[in-house]
């Protein structure tokens, strides 16, 4: 196992440059998620990490050893890709233990590595088997075995649950946390896809334009985004970002372009009433109230456990995510008020996080 220090790491294909600068410092046997909207510039991230892409600048270290030049099979890294990467004229077992044979490992070691990587993985009664005769999450359970049965000190996953159903992502979302629970491997996991980067980090890298938005928690990210881009990246259905002015003669009222009244939970100084800036407030928050704001209904979606609903307020259309079932139709006026201090205020010109009491 070892820690990943990322410091100040940039990337230049010619002149264009597409990584601006970025610092992380990865914690030994940390589980850190990549997230960002394709472009981004995560998966050239990871590539730099494991050697596959040269560095332009900056400094990148593996166990306190600089690897900026280190070739890819001296970094002591096991990756794993988005399609798999498996011999298809190769069985499992020969699959697994590919890389152990070209080091020339003694045959029974290899086949003592191999056969506690398929007990860990469930895999041992295919290990006879060709990758054509697996399913998709058995293909990807092969591809980690790989991995395991090198004893790498890092791991490194590309996007690799993007090729399976929604069923099955799930599934291995949980396989591949629990497998990191147990064996406590520094690992760096890259995906666009904000629901596995919650689930599984113990911190998430929020990436926009080769650039770090924010760095934290799951929670941390959730409840607290550094930028409307967080803010709108992470959570599903996204936080409704609207803007306006708090209003002159009352400092804890928003009041949006078109007119409506959202409360707001603003710490006194933190914005002067004709700023424009950005309420942000997500789907969840809402509550219907007999009193409230009135809403008209544009859309209605039920889930089962929640319904999800799009609202008109003045000229706008908002999320709003009920935890019940609600008999509402398109059409419909609903009224609703909003959970005490749960607003976001986000400047326009910067787009950063203001501070808000409570938050």
């Amino acid at each position: 196992m070892a820690s990943i220090a990322l410091h100040n790491i940039r990337k230049s294909y010619g002149n264009l440059p597409v990584i601006h600068g970025v610092d992380v410092d990865i914690q030994d046997g940390e589980f850190i998620v990549l997230v960002g909207p394709s472009g981004c510039g995560k998966s050239t991230l990871l590539r730099m990490i494991a050697g596959l892409e040269t560095i332009s600048g900056g400094r990148l270290s593996i166990g306190g050893r600089m690897v900026n030049d280190l070739p890819s099979k001296e970094r002591d890294i096991a990756m794993v890709f988005q399609s798999y990467a498996l011999y298809p004229h190769l069985t499992v077992a020969e699959n697994m233990g590919f890389s152990l044979k070209l080091r020339g490992t003694a045959k029974d070691e290899i086949g003592h590595r191999v056969q506690s990587a398929a007990k860990t993985l469930a895999l041992e009664p295919y290990l006879d088997r060709l990758p054509r005769l697996l399913s998709g999450g058995q293909r990807q359970r092969v591809a980690m075995g790989r991995a395991i049965v090198r004893d790498a000190k890092v791991f490194l996953f590309d996007e690799p649950l993007s090729n399976l159903d929604a069923k099955l992502r799930v599934a291995m979302r949980a396989e591949i946390k629990e497998l990191h629970q147990r064996l406590k491997i520094t690992t760096v996991y890259v995906t666009h896809d904000q629901t596995e980067a919650m689930t599984m980090a113990d911190r998430i890298v929020v990436m926009r334009d080769g650039i770090v938005e924010q760095i934290g928690t799951p929670l941390e990210i959730y409840d607290r985004p550094a930028t409307t881009f967080v803010a709108g990246f992470i959570g599903m259905p996204a936080m409704n970002l609207l803007r306006g002015r708090i209003q002159a003669d009352a400092p804890s009222i928003f009041r949006t372009e078109s007119g409506v009244a959202m409360p707001l939970s603003l710490s006194p100084g933190t914005a002067d009433p004709g700023e424009e800036l950005i309420y942000g407030i997500r789907p969840e928050q809402f509550v219907i109230a007999d009193e409230g704001t009135p809403a008209k209904v544009v859309v209605v979606e039920p889930t089962g456990a929640d319904t999800q609903v799009v609202a008109r307020i003045g000229e706008e259309n908002v999320n709003m995510l009920f935890r019940e079932r609600i008999a509402v139709r398109p059409g419909n006026t609903i009224r609703f008020a909003l959970r005490a201090a749960s607003d976001h205020l986000f400047s326009v010109a910067t787009g950063r996080r203001l501070s808000i009491a409570g938050a």
